[in-house]
């Protein structure tokens, strides 16, 4: 059995399977309403039952003792009727305030020489909801901060994900490389920055990833996936030589498991055992795509030069900048 939730603002109906709550059934279909720890102690979250019953299996939520008779936590709320919600939908990054908080780093793995991934937990009664995309920024001791993409999709909250690149001096990556350790803690801000997809187009999606650039790409293409976006979707992403694909198994995963996707890595510097496409990422594209690339919402993140390059040569193809979304990563040194 499953139930309807409508949201009264927007008219906006999603289903809600048996034992599911109002919160999860939102995050699978790609809702957006508001919430901070996903375990009833936050209250941000908190709506109006305007139409309808829930239950809370596990108890009421003390979040529920002092407030209106018809308030709802839909992140413990289970539906037993249909419903209608009064609660705000969120559509936008800015809609999303970003908080300090503390992690725990619970992995690390070295995927490359030179790049790191780390595996952040926030505290156990709080969740990082954000937008596919967006970053993060360690607050470091003496006040410095130091930004990263979130690698992860927004439905994947447990963890952080994060794809960190070693910076020659640079203190930071310097210490992430060699001494950082599981179950150290570590301050972030997030998330921050509007990097997101347009999930109101209909055009079919190009991302662009240079280097590490990759993190939120894979961030947005795997919400894209979640979402059920049908549109035909290109990666092309580039790197020095064959050992930068840090991850190169799991694109072609994708490639294997949706039609509408397809992968291309590009090699500014490639190995003479390398049988796939050499040269800059972007003249990729354009050699692959020429006159069609104004059909295209493009994003693209990695290194400043390389996005300025192909956002020079895109809008030189006739691409609308209204089309151009990107994130360029310029790395710190100390």
């Amino acid at each position: 059995m499953s139930f309807k939730v409508k949201i009264a603002a927007t008219g906006h109906q999603f289903e809600v399977l048996e034992d599911e709550t109002i919160l999860d059934a939102a995050i699978r279909q790609d809702i957006g309403l508001p919430f901070g720890c996903r375990n009833g102690f936050c209250g941000a979250c908190l709506a109006t039952l305007v139409e309808g019953e829930v239950d809370y299996p596990d108890g009421e939520p003390d979040k529920l003792i002092d407030a209106p008779e018809d308030a709802c936590l839909p992140c413990q709320a289970v539906p037993r009727t249909d419903v209608v919600l009064d609660v705000e939908e969120i559509f936008t990054p800015d809609e999303i305030k970003p908080r300090i908080m503390p992690v725990k780093v619970v992995k690390i793995d070295h995927l490359a020489d030179d790049v790191v991934r780390l595996w952040l937990k926030p505290p156990e009664e709080q969740r990082l909801q954000f937008m596919a995309g967006q970053y993060l920024d360690f607050i470091l001791d003496d006040g410095r901060r130091r930004a990263f993409s979130i690698a992860n999709p927004p439905h994947e909250d447990e963890l952080i994900e994060l794809h960190i690149r070693h910076v020659d001096g640079g203190v930071f990556t310097d210490w992430a490389f060699t001494q950082m350790k599981e179950e150290t803690i570590l301050r972030i801000e997030a998330p921050l920055g509007t990097f997101t997809l347009d999930e109101n187009s209909n055009r079919p999606m190009l991302f662009i990833a240079g280097g590490t650039g990759f993190a939120p790409i894979k961030s947005q293409i795997e919400h894209a996936f979640h979402a059920g976006i049908e549109r035909p979707m290109r990666l092309y992403w580039g790197v020095r030589s064959q050992k930068d694909l840090y991850l190169p198994d799991l694109p072609k995963q994708w490639e294997k498991a949706h039609d509408n996707f397809r992968f291309v890595p590009v090699l500014s510097e490639p190995d003479e055992s390398w049988q796939g496409r050499a040269g800059w990422v972007h003249e990729a594209v354009l050699e692959d795509l020429g006159d069609d690339l104004p059909n295209y919402d493009i994003y693209m993140a990695g290194p400043p030069p390389m996005v300025s390059a192909a956002r020079e040569a895109l809008l030189a193809r006739g691409v609308p900048e209204s089309q151009l979304h990107y994130d360029s990563f310029e790395y710190a040194a100390d």
